[in-house]
């Protein structure tokens, strides 16, 4: 049974993978100072963590991801569908996944975890297949002359070492340059407090948000009546008789426990976390969804571009550069590179896209710099005949008639 067969699942009795004891530390349970146990997946059941984990994987999945050829002399760059990485990025990356859902599992393992890592299927030296790998499943050591191995454990249990031109491995930000930073372990004490928190808000509804209290008396008592009293309490607040008269005898005394200033400002806490979690991934608050503050921009459109701008596009370069390093990394794959295409992402209100397009096209006198077809091309539309030619300038402001040719009067006077 080879590695691929065990990453694609083709057995039919799966057991326990055995991991690296240094590798379930870096992946397992941290303990964080709200008492909380941090894990990746722990940290996905923080709706905060989850909301910021999507809009990250949407912006870069959305995009369409191409295999572009330079144009010589530095003219540009056009899609290449002839390129056999062409159709593994932009449409079928293996048998069970689209170029969507790929780049969805990429951000969700990188912004997690630090890593992903996808097994390159390789057919005459041409990656026909991307199969991606369980982060936990995966060790890496650094060898002597800086080169990479891969311990990949498979479905069975075993092992299988592989080398670096084999896989291609997606880091986040790096400490050592090899491995990426695990974002939950260095984030833990934020999605810990947060994790801790909606677990006490939850204790609280599920108390009837009733306050605590003791129960004293005078009296001794011993461990048979003390089960018993504790028994008949819990009966008596538990279920429908939350929020009924309670009853008990044997000359107990009530005394209610006030609600603390922390409990007084425990949905203050929750929007301030929800703000720690959306600065440790990136995101700005307003794109999940959170109102917690005032908008400090002119416009929601303006909160759009810089989520594009300062969210999305260092995870599109990101990507982009490790495919060009590990991917396009033959002889043959000279002068290609890859690219997202942002374009649909960038447009603006109808009426700023109108404005600008008019001066690239040399309206008021400007010198053009755009053609009618790539206009057309970033708006989604087919090219028209004679539409690849700049256009002269029109509209130039101040402009004197052209003088009349001697002999002849102006037609216009």
């Amino acid at each position: 049974m080879g590695i691929i067969d065990r990453l694609l699942g083709r057995k039919v009795e799966e057991k326990g993978v055995s991991f690296d004891p240094v590798w379930l530390n870096w992946f397992g349970s941290r303990q964080s100072k709200a008492g909380v146990a941090v894990s990746w997946e722990r940290a996905l059941d923080v709706s905060t963590v989850f909301a910021c984990l999507r809009v990250i994987a949407n912006g870069v999945s959305q995009v369409p991801l191409q295999v572009m050829k330079e144009l010589p002399d530095g003219k540009g760059t056009v899609p290449a569908p002839d390129h056999p990485l062409y159709k593994v990025l932009n449409r079928r990356p293996n048998q069970w996944m689209t170029a969507f859902e790929l780049l969805e599992t990429m951000i969700f393992h990188v912004a997690l975890t630090g890593n992903a890592f996808f097994y390159k299927n390789m057919v005459r030296g041409k990656v026909k297949e991307l199969i991606p790998i369980d982060p936990g499943s995966v060790s890496i050591t650094r060898n002597n002359d800086y080169s990479l191995t891969y311990r990949v454990s498979g479905l069975d249990g075993r092992s299988m070492d592989f080398p670096q031109s084999m896989i291609w491995h997606v880091k986040g930000p790096s400490w050592d340059t090899w491995r990426g930073l695990d974002a939950v372990r260095q984030a833990r004490e934020a999605i810990g407090l947060t994790i801790a928190t909606e677990n006490t808000q939850a204790e609280m509804h599920a108390n009837g948000l009733q306050t605590s209290g003791v129960f004293s008396t005078t009296e001794k008592l011993g461990p048979e009546k003390y089960i018993e009293i504790q028994k008949w309490i819990a009966a008596q607040i538990g279920g429908a008789n939350k929020h009924k008269p309670f009853v008990i005898d044997s000359g107990l005394t009530w005394t209610p426990q006030s609600m603390t200033g922390v409990d007084a400002q425990h949905l203050e806490t929750r929007k301030f976390q929800t703000e720690q979690v959306c600065q440790s991934f990136g995101v700005f608050p307003q794109m999940i969804g959170h109102a917690g503050q005032a908008m400090t921009f002119a416009s929601a459109e303006q909160v759009f571009l810089a989520h594009v701008v300062h969210t999305l596009g260092p995870w599109w370069r990101r990507i982009e550069e490790s495919i060009d390093a590990n991917l396009l990394d033959g002889e043959e794959d000279e002068g290609f590179c890859a690219k997202f295409n942002a374009n649909g992402l960038l447009k603006g209100a109808a009426k700023d896209r109108s404005e600008f397009y008019s001066k690239a096209l040399g309206s008021g006198g400007s010198p053009a710099w755009m053609t009618p077809n790539e206009i057309r091309a970033l708006e989604d539309m087919n090219p028209i005949a004679g539409g690849d030619e700049l256009p002269k300038p029109t509209n130039v402001a101040g402009a004197m008639p052209p003088k009349p040719e001697d002999g002849k009067q102006d037609p216009k006077t």
